[in-house]
């Protein structure tokens, strides 16, 4: 019994110097992101804004050439939520220049009976030919070919090309936005405000805190360093120009089917080809920011699926597919969005080796006996990780509650604990998920389930 123990105060030991190793080290890169942040933030306070004031959603100037802007909206089994999405779009946008290209299956009779319900002529249905479900990528592409033949059949061109899902409140300023912006840039990306779900404050919300923080500094600190910016899939635009240039490249199919975070990597395909990116965080008139809102999943399953594609797609097929082109600052980011599958591991070796740590605790207590599983090394570590951990929970602390209010802000301190629980559960599957496709060679749209507001969110 007692060489059992000796055994366990041995791995408890490696185990917790292993995981505080690790945390340190990504603390450090975390706690580099933040002073950037940080020195843009007072930069921009203090010097820029002080010279002319910032821009709100009714300051922005308008487009020099107005032209239309085409979105695009995959919806395979959406039956439930692409009413409501669309008609509230018709709705916001109002006679403003756009259409709405919506992406159907032959064998998804609901869906498409409910987007035929709809009458508006910004509407185009598209209706694949093969059955559903492809893959989202495959969707778009279908979409991208009924655009393009429609700009030679009617003899008009789209001046952008803006993403949404099925389940997105959009805003009513945003076409205005990307109409102005993308004069300037070849691609722009508004903020991700997921909706706080009263029945799922502890699983739905913990996209809450890491979108605070994700759209309110990450992103920020992407584009102040020069590094390449991710589209989010929702609430991006992109140049109708450098679509197309990217579509030629690829043969006529701008979204790549083999990719399961095909948005993701749109984004830094345009900064690989040199065309200039925005993240645009822009006041609105009325209040609030101008921004995507909408439901994420709410139960564990759900979570767990949607994390898991993010991470097979990023962390692991992203390697391969985009491997690390780009300078130091594209390279640190690329690192830093690929350190899921690390954090996860590291995260399970410190909840194990607390576990241990308290049982053998528990048998010290019971016979007597001392069975250290601390060092000095550790001891040092555990303090400079404890810190890190504390500076962390800080700076979620003040990102959610700038973004949500205070009592979101304090939820995002235990809300930690889930979100870590959702990483490890998530990394095992993604594991199983790139295995998968490797082995298969098929990439499948595992889809989560939608819903949208009953009741809508003030802009």
């Amino acid at each position: 019994m007692m060489a059992i123990l000796d055994v366990v105060a041995f791995v408890a030991h490696e185990l917790m110097l292993f995981s505080v190793v690790g945390f340190v080290i990504g603390g450090a890169d975390d706690l580099l992101i933040d002073l950037i942040w940080m020195c843009r933030t007072v930069t921009r306070r203090t010097i820029i804004y002080r010279r002319q004031a910032g821009a709100n959603s009714a300051t922005l100037q308008r487009a020099r050439s107005p032209g239309r802007t085409v979105v695009f909206v995959p919806a395979w089994d959406e039956g439930s939520v692409i009413g409501p999405m669309l008609a509230h779009a018709v709705s916001v946008f109002g006679g403003q220049d756009y259409r709405i290209y919506v992406g159907c299956y032959p064998n998804d009779p609901i869906t498409l009976a409910v987007v035929g319900s709809i009458a508006s002529p910004h509407i185009r249905v598209v209706v694949g030919q093969a059955n559903g479900p492809t893959t989202k990528a495959g969707c778009l592409n279908t979409l991208w070919q009924a655009l393009v033949a429609d700009e030679r059949a009617e003899g008009w061109s789209a001046k952008s090309i803006v993403l949404h899902d099925a389940e997105d409140v959009v805003h009513s300023a945003e076409l205005r936005v990307f109409d102005r912006l993308i004069e300037r840039f070849d691609f722009v990306q508004l903020p991700v405000l997921p909706l706080v779900d009263a029945g799922s404050r502890w699983i739905g919300g913990h996209y809450i805190d890491e979108f605070a923080e994700a759209h309110g500094k990450m992103i920020v600190v992407r584009e102040a360093i020069g590094a390449g910016i991710p589209a989010a899939g929702v609430g991006c635009a992109f140049a109708r120009e450098i679509m197309g240039r990217i579509a030629d490249s690829r043969g006529g199919a701008p979204f790549d089917h083999d990719s399961l975070t095909e948005d993701y990597e749109l984004g830094l395909r345009v900064a690989e080809l040199g065309g200039r990116g925005i993240f645009v965080r822009l006041p609105h008139a009325g209040g609030g920011m101008v921004a995507v809102r909408a439901h994420f999943p709410a139960t564990l399953d759900e979570a767990v699926r949607q994390k898991s594609r993010w991470i097979a797609g990023i962390a692991l097929s992203g390697w391969d597919r985009l491997g690390w082109h780009g300078g130091i600052a594209e390279s640190w980011m690329r690192l830093h969005d690929r350190r899921a599958l690390a954090c996860a591991t590291i995260l399970l070796a410190a909840y194990a080796g607390l576990v241990l740590t308290v049982l053998l605790q528990l048998a010290n207590w019971s016979d007597g006996a001392v069975r250290p599983v601390g060092s000095p090394l550790l001891g040092w570590l555990l303090l400079a990780s404890g810190l890190s951990l504390f500076w962390r929970l800080a700076m979620r602390f003040a990102f959610v509650t700038a973004a949500y209010g205070w009592r979101e802000g304090a939820r995002a301190i235990p809300r930690a604990i889930i979100s870590n629980v959702i990483a490890m559960m998530a990394a095992r599957r993604a594991v199983f998920v790139y295995l998968r496709m490797r082995r298969d060679g098929v990439v499948r749209w595992d889809k989560t389930a939608h819903a949208f507001p009953t009741i809508l969110p003030a802009e």
